[in-house]
């Protein structure tokens, strides 16, 4: 089943990550820049992280924008990727980084600009938001916290990273099929 995108895609300020979540991120200067749109194909795939957050509590009127970076932050925390700056040509700043959200249809807001600051370095491709994620009652309501109701929110997010390759034809990274020896 393919997934549908939502007509509230939307793009970010050239500078991705103006302030980082991480203070040492933030003192070394790191954060994800725009990838720039007229070579910004990701057609070499070289890692996918598979994350998701969770906000329990508050003003739901606020959309989703904390369970979205917690998803990404779960995706990429537990993560290393060293070899990258020597397989993406010209290192770590050319590595492309394309983030599909699955946001609950309740709550559909998200700052993709918020987001993009979880990303320490890369070139982040438009941030793609289609429905999905959940909804459920946590049976717990907390006025304290904006809560209204129990309603919790779950975001899912999927990150796939690697580079523009020029000599490659295809606009899409190749899936390989073990069943080819791969």
């Amino acid at each position: 089943r393919r997934a549908h995108s939502i007509p509230w895609r939307r793009m970010f300020a050239t500078k991705a990550s103006s302030v980082s979540w991480s203070p040492e991120w933030q003192a070394a200067g790191l954060g994800a820049t725009k990838a720039d749109s007229s070579a910004a194909v990701l057609n070499k795939l070289l890692f996918v992280q598979v994350g998701f957050g969770c906000d329990q509590h508050g003003d739901r009127k606020q959309g989703a924008t904390k369970a979205a970076v917690r998803a990404v932050r779960n995706a990429i925390e537990f993560n290393s990727i060293p070899g990258c700056v020597f397989v993406v040509p010209g290192g770590r700043p050319n590595m492309l980084i394309h983030l599909k959200l699955g946001v609950p249809a309740e709550a559909p807001d998200v700052d993709l600009n918020e987001v993009a600051k979880v990303f320490p370095y890369g070139k982040l491709l438009p941030i793609e938001v289609v429905h999905g994620g959940l909804t459920f009652g946590s049976g717990r309501v907390v006025p304290e916290l904006g809560d209204e109701d129990d309603t919790a929110l779950v975001v899912v997010a999927a990150i796939s990273i690697g580079y523009h390759d020029p000599t490659e034809g295809s606009a899409a990274p190749q899936a390989w099929d073990t069943r080819d020896g791969h």
